[in-house]
């Protein structure tokens, strides 16, 4: 008998297991493998559907009585930074952005390395290894980027890059409606410069000079306090079960 490849992805449920954000609350996620010629097409299809990817893997909540993750997406093109936030703009005038394919480093592990050891001891990623962060950079299907961060040298103009150690560290996803932040980290040492700010802030200006609309923050989840930062970018939309609303605080 002739069997002909499916073409719509499998979904799959993981079993609950205790919330890293909500105490007391037990998260289940649905799943689909993103592999293959269609994955950045996919991708788009389920980000705009309040998925996130990581790997080859894209995922959403899918919590029995509990809905308080919701995705977020920034409207660059209406986006007005506070007065808080021009000044960490100015706090980091002196640092840039490359953008290339995405390819890890032991410089970008080193990095990541004392991120999470600040920020994260406890955390889901805490023993991840040199080869796991290769795995997490690398194992994509789709147009997947990272921007290293470093100061800015004599020659930025010229060339376009920075120069020095390297400061921080976004892996995005360039979609056909936006912007995607994967994961981002910084030199915790660097707290007065407000690194992941200023990295969200880059990305909506990057989105604005590509043409695109959206940056897509993941998951706000209502009840955490780790995660009302992602309250401060307005005007941003939410998605709900009408589909993606406007929301401005």
């Amino acid at each position: 008998m002739t069997q002909h490849p499916t073409q719509s992805p499998q979904f799959f449920l993981t079993a609950p297991s205790p919330c890293p954000y909500l105490d007391g609350q037990f998260e289940r996620k649905v799943f689909t493998h993103l592999v293959g010629d269609k994955a950045p097409e996919m991708n788009d299809l389920l980000t705009q559907g309040g998925f996130r990817r990581s790997q080859n893997i894209a995922y959403r909540p899918a919590c029995e009585t509990c809905r308080a993750c919701i995705s977020v997406r920034i409207l660059a093109g209406e986006f007005n930074p506070s007065r808080n936030m021009r000044r960490v703009l100015h706090d980091n005038a002196d640092l840039i952005g490359v953008m290339h394919d995405a390819e890890p480093s032991t410089e970008q592990y080193s990095l990541f390395r004392a991120y999470l050891d600040a920020r994260h001891r406890k955390g889901d990623m805490s023993d991840m290894t040199v080869l796991d962060y290769a795995m997490m950079v690398e194992d994509t299907h789709v147009n997947t980027k990272i921007i290293e961060y470093r100061r800015r040298g004599p020659d930025t103009f010229i060339t376009g890059r920075g120069q020095g150690e390297l400061l921080a560290v976004a892996l995005t996803d360039k979609m056909a409606d936006g912007l995607s932040m994967v994961y981002s980290y910084f030199d915790p040492e660097l707290a007065d410069r407000s690194l992941g700010t200023f990295m969200i802030l880059d990305h909506i200006n990057r989105a604005r000079a590509m043409g695109l609309p959206h940056v897509y923050l993941g998951y706000w989840v209502n009840g955490s306090p780790k995660m009302n930062y992602k309250m401060r970018f307005m005007p941003q939309e939410h998605l709900g079960p009408k589909g993606w609303e406007r929301f401005e605080g």
